[in-house]
C-alpha cells in the first residue's frame, strides 16, 4: 500500500496541462451531493478530464445504479485545515507515537498539503446511489477514519458485508476502468492526473498542479457532453 507520505508521490514532476475546471451544478448526468457545499462553490469544481472519466464510469455502473459526487476540488488552506486538525487529535489519542508515525497514520486519512490530490481539482470522493439518489451500502460512511472505522475505510478491509464489497467491487471495476486510481485507505476517493494517480499509473509527470479556484478558468459545460 503506497500512502500519499511517500517520498515517491513527492518526488513525482508537476505539470499543468490547463485543462479548466468545470462546475458540477450545470452537469445534470452526475448527482452532487451538498453535505460538504462551501460558499464559493469549491466542492463542485472538478478538471474537464476527471469529468469525462466519472461520466464514461457511469455509464459502465448496473442498471439502476448511479454515481453520487460528495466533494472535488478543495483548497489549500481547507486541506490544511483538516491534516493538522486529524494530526492534533490523533496526536491526542496516542501520546506515545513518534513524529514519523503521527505523520504516517494521519496520512492514511488526510493528504499532507503539498501534493494533495483534491487540491489540484484531480480527486473527487464520492460513492453509489440509486436512481432516486438513495445511497448504496458502502460499508462505512464517507470519510470514516482508519481510527474510528479499524480500517473498515480501506477500499479492500476484509471486515464488511457482502452487499457493501459487491458495491465497493461495482465502483472500483467502473472508476478503475475510467482511468481513475483509487486511494486505497478511503474508498471513496478517487483521482485522475495528480502525482498519487501518476506514481501509480507510471505517468511521468502529473497532468494538474494545485490551482488557485479565485483564479481558475471555469467553462460551461459543452452541450455534447
Amino acid at each position: 500500500m503506497i500512502l500519499l507520505s511517500d517520498p515517491r508521490v513527492a518526488a513525482v514532476p508537476s505539470a499543468d496541462d490547463g485543462d479548466p475546471l468545470l462546475d458540477l451544478r450545470e452537469l445534470p448526468e452526475l448527482r452532487l451531493d451538498a453535505r460538504a457545499a462551501d460558499p464559493a462553490g469549491a466542492y463542485a469544481r472538478l478538471r474537464a478530464g476527471v469529468v469525462d472519466r466519472l461520466l464514461a464510469a457511469q455509464r459502465a455502473l448496473p442498471r439502476g445504479m448511479r454515481l453520487l459526487v460528495v466533494e472535488g476540488y478543495r483548497p489549500y488552506q481547507a486541506q490544511l485545515a483538516i491534516f493538522t486538525g486529524y494530526r492534533d487529535e490523533l496526536r491526542r489519542r496516542h501520546p506515545d507515537w513518534s513524529p514519523e508515525r503521527l505523520h504516517r497514520e494521519t496520512t492514511k486519512f488526510v493528504s499532507p498539503v503539498d501534493v494533495a490530490p483534491h487540491s489540484t481539482g484531480g480527486a473527487v470522493d464520492l460513492t453509489l446511489c440509486t436512481d432516486d439518489g438513495v445511497e448504496l451500502d458502502l460499508g462505512t460512511a464517507i470519510d470514516a477514519t482508519p481510527e474510528d472505522s479499524a480500517d473498515a475505510c480501506f477500499t479492500d478491509a476484509p471486515a464488511i458485508g457482502a452487499t457493501a464489497r459487491r458495491h465497493r467491487q461495482i465502483l472500483v471495476d467502473a472508476l478503475g476502468g475510467a482511468g481513475m486510481v483509487n486511494y486505497p485507505t478511503e474508498w471513496w476517493h478517487w483521482s485522475y492526473g495528480d502525482r498519487y494517480w501518476a506514481l501509480i499509473t507510471g505517468a511521468p509527470r502529473t497532468r494538474y498542479g494545485p490551482v488557485d479556484l479565485a483564479a481558475a478558468r471555469s467553462i460551461p459545460v459543452p452541450a455534447e457532453r
